[in-house]
């Protein structure tokens, strides 16, 4: 992969035509991301993450939020309806959880894999807390490290024996969220040994993963003028006290806890350090001004997406109707 653009961008609807593609082509972004608004069946779902690859000349990576629960773009009637991810297991010992969120992500990477898609916005890191905004509270796996990192661990297995790349989200850390960070900016006031000790700890034990999300939570105990994405002192703290080498991208730009143009966004998150700015709602416009101000990747961006599409392996062989019974042993 020779140098591509430093974003993953959005596409408009079902199909890919000739006019989006040929601007895909001139863009070249480092990879695309689906929405609901791009899956149908899986028989055009194939067809299009074909033609997107087909329009950029490589095998990019494509992307999906495709955690369970709420935030799944593909579900019934042709694939698995999953309940959201801190339900999973509930209430099941410790080892035999563990378990079934393998099983679960497994399950996941096979819907994903055999429609064209390679890589899985999941899982979260983020701890739910009391005051965890509901937007989020569910899609967390727990409310400490203890509960959250083993699910972390295993759903980030079970994509990868799947064939698919995990990206582990929102850096470095939202749970402690009380607001909508798709509406406004959350701000999160607590100490930095106690965030330390938390909401740093999940992402700090699988600072391995290939991939990660930034959120657009403003932590004021490292930077109390900017959210995370934009925020030179919170992606060195990723960096250095959290310890993740991997690729970095940020969570959708389009989110209103950012101010200014789409220009504006991600020229301040590549400056802060981000590695890749995504912009998902496929509007041209738009993903131009995103396009130009994140410009191409960095040398040290380009050798993180070396590393991160490195992991990319064939799925394990496996007898998916045999995991598909032991999920439903265990989750019934």
């Amino acid at each position: 992969m020779a140098n591509p653009g430093a974003c993953i961008l959005g596409v408009e609807g079902h199909r890919l035509g000739p006019d989006e593609a040929a601007y895909l082509r001139e863009a070249d972004p480092f990879g695309l991301i689906l929405f609901a608004r791009n899956i149908d069946t899986p028989d055009q779902v194939r067809r299009l993450t074909g033609d997107l690859r087909a329009a950029l000349g490589r095998q990019a990576p494509i992307l999906i939020d495709q955690e369970g629960g709420r935030v799944q773009r593909m579900g019934p009637p042709h694939w698995r309806q999953w309940v959201p991810p801190l339900d999973e297991g509930a209430g099941l010992p410790d080892e035999r959880r563990t378990r079934a969120i393998w099983l679960r992500y497994r399950l996941i990477a096979a819907e994903l894999a055999a429609s064209g898609i390679d890589a899985d916005c999941a899982p979260s890191g983020d701890i739910a807390t009391e005051g965890t905004h509901p937007f989020l509270k569910n899609r967390c796996f727990g409310t400490g490290p203890a509960t959250v990192i083993p699910a972390m661990r295993a759903a980030a297995d079970g994509l990868l024996a799947g064939g698919v790349l995990p990206v582990m989200k929102h850096m470095p850390g939202h749970g402690r969220a009380q607001v909508d960070s798709h509406l406004t900016p959350p701000i999160v006031t607590e100490p930095l040994d106690l965030l330390d000790a938390t909401d740093f700890a999940t992402f700090r034990a699988l600072s391995d993963m290939p991939m990660g999300m930034t959120g657009h939570v403003v932590l004021t105990a490292l930077d109390p003028e900017r959210p995370a994405t934009q925020s030179p002192i919170v992606i060195a703290a990723i960096r250095d006290r959290i310890g993740f080498d991997g690729l970095l991208m940020t969570d959708d730009l389009g989110m209103q806890a950012l101010a200014g143009t789409p220009y504006d966004r991600a020229g301040r998150a590549i400056a802060a350090g981000c590695d890749i700015a995504l912009h998902c709602n496929g509007n041209r416009a738009e993903l131009a001004q995103s396009v130009e101000a994140a410009g191409r990747l960095t040398p040290a961006g380009q050798a993180r997406a070396d590393r991160a599409l490195a992991h990319r392996r064939p799925a394990e062989p496996v007898d998916l109707a045999a995991l598909i019974a032991e999920f439903q042993g265990l989750t019934a």
